[in-house]
């Protein structure tokens, strides 16, 4: 297998966008072979991320249309479906096919237009990714669900609403150097306090945006890569597992069995652990998964995660900045582009591209891209390659 280097990395703005969804696929990735500094011919293969284009916008084989508009053609082109992780399951088969030696040139990008909805149909749509006769029938969605671990977190291990607060508070100020931020304003204690409340205990400033926007990255294998660019960011490891979907059916709801397993794996493939990452994206659809996720990724202790909020471990500045991009609650959460715009962050982040949001000369970075409510999670772990 052959190691595999990120040459190139486009994304829009997200937000709320007049562009149609192929606009925003195009613009990105345009972006990024742009960056990568290669010629449209050269492709092998596309990799589109997206999980609701055919109910947002009535349009399907959006990998097809993507290579037409954008004169990609004859590469082969696939969509990639995977709730909200699909952007890091459409990363990781570019990144296979690369490594198998079959493509040396592929594009990943991942988009979504949602703001063609209104929100109870996208809450909607989002919650068709629960277990279709133990929760859907019966009304869940995920922001109840998430309602739920944050209970449990605050009954089990201390957390409380202000901790929330602090993280939705560390997040907007990321987002506000944040160009590419649908949020992109500052956000108080008190005012996340007092925010509408969403599903009890969660409130609106603990819950992410609903967002349009899209991301890309262009791979080739790092032993070619130097052709293209003097910084290419090496895909150090990957790994990828699966959890019961069924919440109540899992041994312990607190515990995000899938994230631990996809870490333990993207570790083992790295030869590193936790104490080696520099900087972290972590999938905060709603502020309870920053800490749920950091702490059984390995950063942390189970339910001490709170507490490194309190000391500023996870700012910019701290010993372990987590999403310096905003995060999903300000950067926006366009579903099938989460997963690839994190790593153009991290790839930004390792090559010192990121202004104000900057942090201080990391090597190694660690992203999370969490699907469904943690039944299908994904991570990758990204270092220099130079």
């Amino acid at each position: 297998m052959r190691d595999v280097a990120i040459i190139g990395c486009g994304m829009t703005k997200f937000g709320r966008r007049k562009e149609d969804l192929m606009d925003l696929l195009a613009e990105a990735s345009l972006k990024a072979i742009k960056d990568a500094h290669v010629e449209k011919e050269d492709f092998d293969a596309v990799y589109v991320a997206n999980m609701m284009a055919g109910e947002t916008v009535f349009q399907t084989a959006v990998a097809s249309s993507l290579v037409d508009r954008i004169n990609l053609i004859p590469a082969a082109a696939d969509r990639v479906e995977n709730g909200p992780a699909a952007g890091g399951s459409a990363l990781k088969n570019g990144i296979l096919a690369v490594a198998s030696g079959y493509y040396d040139l592929v594009l990943v990008a991942g988009g979504e237009k949602m703001s063609t909805a209104d929100t109870d149909i996208i809450t909607d749509l989002v919650a068709t990714m629960t277990h279709p006769t133990a929760e859907y029938i019966h009304g869940v969605t995920l922001p109840a669900m998430a309602a739920m671990l944050t209970r449990i977190y605050m009954e089990r291990y201390g957390v409380t609403e202000r901790h929330l607060a602090m993280i939705a508070v560390k997040n907007h100020e990321n987002g506000l150097k944040n160009p590419y931020a649908h949020i992109q304003r500052a956000c108080t204690i008190e005012g996340a306090m007092s925010s509408g409340m969403i599903s009890d205990p969660l409130r609106l400033y603990y819950v992410c945006p609903i967002s349009d926007g899209a991301a890309a990255v262009v791979l080739c294998p790092l032993d070619k890569a130097k052709k293209y660019t003097d910084k290419p960011v090496r895909v150090a490891g990957f790994g990828q597992a699966t959890d019961v979907q069924a919440l109540q059916e899992r041994e312990d709801p607190a515990v995000l069995k899938s994230v631990k397993l996809a870490a333990e794996r993207a570790f083992k493939m790295a030869g590193c652990g936790p104490s080696d990452i520099d900087v972290v994206e972590l999938h905060d659809a709603f502020e309870i998964l920053e800490l749920a996720e950091s702490e059984d990724i390995g950063f942390f202790e189970k339910g001490t995660a709170h507490l490194a909020v309190e000391k500023g471990v996870t700012s910019i500045n701290g010993d372990l900045p987590i999403n310096p991009s905003g995060g999903l609650k300000a950067r926006g959460h366009p579903v099938g582009a989460t997963g690839v715009a994190q790593v153009v962050e991290l790839t930004w982040q390792l090559r010192g591209e990121c202004g104000e949001r900057q942090v201080k000369d990391p090597k190694r970075a660690l992203a999370c891209n969490f699907g469904g409510f943690g039944n299908n999670t994904v991570i990758h772990i990204l270092e220099r390659g130079w």
